[in-house]
């Protein structure tokens, strides 16, 4: 934490002396009240004759002393601001940096919730640690020390009942500090369940509302918050408790003082003006530990928020950079060697032992069942994660021996989730590449088959997406997200089932297009249509994390079952393919399509049908 405060030392020091002189102006109001009760009021100095004109005197020092007290406490407040916001804009910048490098594996182990919490909650809380620390800690020390000083110099007797005091009171804020400190941590880790509940719940809202399931996510939702609720009164419950101990011994040491003023004053060896001022400056001294109670809590609590963010700060990135930075050199050979995968916290692997050389300028295909290893096999070229075993090679070189940023500099990805930002159309689709000039945008739009429906919209490419593209339809989304990879220009482009919301027809220009306009770039298709594979140089099947075919669509479709398996679900017939047109082929499976969603809507109606009769 030191690295962050010390940037703004500065500034602290300048708070902590205006605190000073904010805490002076404080100290001397009592030696002046004394003087106007005993010299003013009751003249002991003057053989019982009051006098006005000392009182009046004393009283505009007083308001003058107020005055500058009140200028001094609020310079020390800006000046205090401005080490605990600085400080917070510092490390909210940091974390957010640190979590940009953080490998998928990284970012799931804190989950999404929890990294939001950190990166608000927390940090406001050691906004606050600092704030009260640099605030309260000076005027604290300074008030105890000067006010001690005042009441022995006005009688011992008063200094010692307070330092008698002492122990029991920093004692009992002890107790209860230490108490409710794992409370604390537990409090934030109940937060970080609620924020978890909460974004899974407006990220998932159409198919909760689709499927009917608010109720059930109203109490899943309530259970967090339950919880948090639980632990937040723990901890309100043990404060409760130091609360009223603390000021029934801020009461006895005011009274034992008044007792032994009283004493003295009828003894006639104190005056009623010491009284006063002694119990102003014990009040004074109590009021600062009773603010010393409240900054420990906030201490505590900024601690252990300090501990969550310094758990991200100081946790080492499992995706570390390499020395080569060059992302221009090489034309897209990717080089599969031996490649075997698993998991963070699996022993099994998804990938084994997988040896695949893709050449430069070929498009290949990767098809098989769900959960086979497909989009893990692609993520392992971008380093979305790292190898378990052998070596993912681009251009001869280990991906690991890339800087990062030069590594994804030539790799174009879209996926089946197209993740839009809530800006402009044109700077969703140049996010790759956001120099990119306006004709470029709008040929990779021409090419993506989004320029159709970007154009007819009144403000165009300019036109604003809400958030996560919620304003544009499915296929509208992979579209952008299809020009945004078009635009970037990487020698090598991966297409991760990204034109499944799209139309057999719509999809077919799209591959069309790209295959003119790129005819270079290295190109990889995931994906589950015999229409979008179709036209690959290769084809692979994989199933159980293994290649267990490759071949064209012709050579496997004549002797790969899986893969023939597929057409006929698809196209309806096996019968060779090859004299068949590009629009036969997409016509015949529409209708084909067509023909099962069809035969689908009939069994359902007659299970529906005998669902009623039985129930009847």
């Amino acid at each position: 934490m030191w690295q962050y405060i010390k940037r703004y030392a500065h500034f602290a020091i300048i708070a902590a002396l205006f605190m000073g002189g904010e805490v002076l102006m404080d100290l001397i109001q009592p030696g002046l009240m004394r003087r106007i009760v005993d010299d003013g009021v009751l003249g002991l100095n003057n053989n019982g004759v009051g006098n006005m004109e000392l009182v009046w005197h004393l009283g505009v020092r007083m308001i003058g002393m107020v005055l500058i007290g009140c200028c001094f406490g609020s310079l020390n407040n800006v000046f205090v601001n401005m080490v605990s916001q600085n400080m917070g804009n510092d490390l909210r910048k940091d974390t957010f940096r640190k979590i940009m490098t953080f490998s998928f594996p990284q970012i799931e182990s804190f989950g999404a919730g929890s990294l939001i919490t950190r990166i608000t909650n927390d940090v406001t809380q050691v906004e606050r640690l600092i704030a009260q620390f640099v605030r309260g800690m000076v005027r604290t020390v300074l008030m105890t020390i000067g006010s001690l000083y005042f009441m022995y110099t006005l009688s011992p007797d008063f200094a010692f009942i307070v330092l008698c005091a002492l122990p029991f009171i920093i004692g009992t804020m002890a107790f209860c500090l230490r108490k409710v400190n794992p409370l604390f941590a537990l409090q934030q880790e109940k937060l970080d369940g609620v924020n978890d509940v909460l974004q899974e719940d407006i990220s998932a809202i159409r198919i909760i509302k689709a499927c009917v399931r608010e109720t059930y996510e109203k109490l899943r939702f309530g259970k967090a918050n339950g919880d948090l609720i639980k632990t937040q009164l723990k901890v309100l419950l043990t404060l409760a408790f130091m609360g009223p101990v603390v000021n029934m011994l801020m009461n006895l040491t005011i009274a034992a003082i008044l007792w032994y003023g009283a004493r003295d004053v009828l003894e006639g060896t104190a005056s009623p003006g010491s009284i006063m001022a002694a119990i102003t400056y014990t009040t004074q001294l109590l009021m600062g530990i009773m603010m010393l109670m409240m900054l420990f809590q906030n201490i505590s609590r900024g601690f252990i928020s300090w501990k969550r963010l310094a758990s991200v700060l100081h946790l080492k990135p499992e995706i570390q950079d390499g020395e080569y930075a060059d992302s221009t050199a090489g034309n897209g050979l990717i080089e599969f060697r031996d490649v075997s995968f698993a998991y963070p916290g699996s022993n099994k692997n998804v990938l084994e032992h997988i040896n695949l050389t893709i050449k430069p300028g070929e498009t290949v295909a990767i098809m098989g069942s769900t959960g086979s290893g497909k989009t893990t096999l692609i993520n392992l070229i971008p380093r979305f994660y790292d190898v378990t075993e052998g070596s993912v090679c681009i251009d001869g070189m280990d991906v690991r021996d890339y800087k990062v940023s030069a590594l994804r500099n030539k790799v174009a990805v879209a996926l089946q989730k197209s993740e839009l930002f809530s800006t402009s159309i044109k700077e969703n689709i140049a996010w790759g590449n956001p120099d990119a000039a306006d004709e470029k945008i709008e040929n990779a739009a021409r090419i993506a088959q989004a320029h159709e429906f970007i154009a007819p919209l009144e403000q165009g490419y300019d036109t604003v997406v809400a958030e996560r593209g919620m304003s544009l339809s499915g296929g509208q989304k992979q579209r952008v997200a299809l020009a945004r990879a078009v635009l970037k220009e990487s020698p090598i482009m991966i297409f991760d089932d990204a034109t499944s919301a799209l139309d057999l027809k719509t999809e077919a220009s799209f591959y069309n297009d790209l295959a003119k306009t790129s005819p270079h770039s290295t190109k990889i298709i995931v994906a589950q249509r015999i229409a979008s594979v179709r036209r690959a140089n290769r084809i692979l099947i994989l199933e159980n994390g293994t290649v267990i075919a490759e071949g064209t669509h012709k050579d496997l479709l004549k002797n790969c079952a899986i893969y023939q398996d597929i057409y006929q679900s698809q196209v309806g017939d096996i019968a060779p393919d090859e004299n068949k047109s590009e629009n036969e082929l997409l016509t015949q499976i529409t209708r084909n399509n067509a023909a099962q969603e069809k035969e689908n809507t009939v069994t359902q109606s007659s299970r529906t049908g005998e669902g009623v009769s039985t129930h009847e």
